[in-house]
């Protein structure tokens, strides 16, 4: 990777409901002697971990601080298996988030990249936390709508062999099988870097390994959600991305760039779901050149 800077990681401790849970950081570049606006990155699922979007590490050496972090529930943060479904909110993520944010005393000015899950969860957080700090905002490869999502994800492997089509029908009934046709879709619609980059298989193993904690991917946290009424209320500058092979296809991040007031929206031609791995160094200078306005 070129990102040369040695991280700095740990655990935050994340007081919620009479409990304590922890958040696993890693941080790039230098919070303490910034002289730009740090960058919070917000991985993608529910369920899987910061890992597969590392690459945007590669902003630090813009002088931008870079904090990623598993979200509770994922990874190496706080597992809760026996947790209620109902214990999985959207709130849940945004209260971990604003810890997270004051925990670095942050809080007064950040940025915000959200990718897949990420990027719904940060127009959310916008929309119900009103954040005074929050300077700009790029969502990335993310669907305004979970049935938006569903159409395009079923257009799109409708068009593979019957052998993937019946593997995703069954779906975790034959879970071996299903993480095959899953890759084989990846290869088209996911990322389209040869080979598949370690990273993102770890972070999709969060949900498709054998012995996977799929708490959080099971939850309905996003059961019928849509945020598309409501994305005139967001009111930071905001950069919507998408690539040209992505599971969100162009209708699923269209509202975006519609009813967020002054959003630009950018397509990555040679890109699916992960510009940030396709066309690495383009989306650093895209998204830096953004943040830095």
């Amino acid at each position: 990777m070129p990102h040369s800077a040695i991280p700095q990681d740990g655990f935050i401790d994340f007081p919620y409901h009479g409990e304590s849970y922890q958040t696993y950081y890693k941080i790039f570049g230098d919070l303490e002697k910034r002289t730009r606006t740090p960058i919070v990155v917000l991985h993608g699922g529910p369920g899987l971990s910061h890992d597969y979007v590392l690459p945007l590490a590669d902003l630090a050496e813009q002088g931008y601080p870079v904090i990623f972090y598993d979200q509770i529930g994922n990874a190496r943060s706080t597992h809760l298996p026996d947790k209620p479904p109902t214990f999985w909110t959207i709130d849940l993520f945004l209260d971990e988030l604003e810890n997270l944010l004051k925990h670095f005393q942050i809080q007064d000015e950040y940025n915000i990249v959200g990718h897949s899950w990420g990027g719904m969860m940060s127009p959310e957080f916008v929309v119900r936390r009103h954040p005074p700090g929050l300077r700009r905002l790029v969502i990335s490869d993310s669907p305004a709508s979970i049935a938006l999502w569903a159409e395009s994800a079923k257009e799109l492997v409708s068009k593979f062999s019957d052998e993937v089509k019946e593997a995703f029908k069954k779906g975790f009934e034959d879970r071996e099988r299903y993480w095959k046709a899953r890759l084989e879709v990846y290869a088209v619609h996911g990322c389209r870097v040869k080979p598949f980059p370690k990273e993102l298989e770890y972070s999709l193993l969060q949900i498709y390994g054998e012995n996977a904690d799929r708490t959080v991917d099971k939850a309905p946290i996003l059961d019928g959600w849509t945020i598309i009424d409501r994305l005139h209320q967001v009111d930071v500058p905001t950069l919507v991305i998408n690539g040209r092979y992505d599971i969100a296809q162009d209708f699923t991040t269209k509202p975006f760039a519609d009813n967020i007031p002054g959003a630009k929206w950018i397509t990555f031609e040679d890109s699916s779901h992960t510009p940030f791995w396709e066309e690495r160094e383009r989306y650093m200078k895209v998204v830096g050149e953004f943040l830095g306005q």
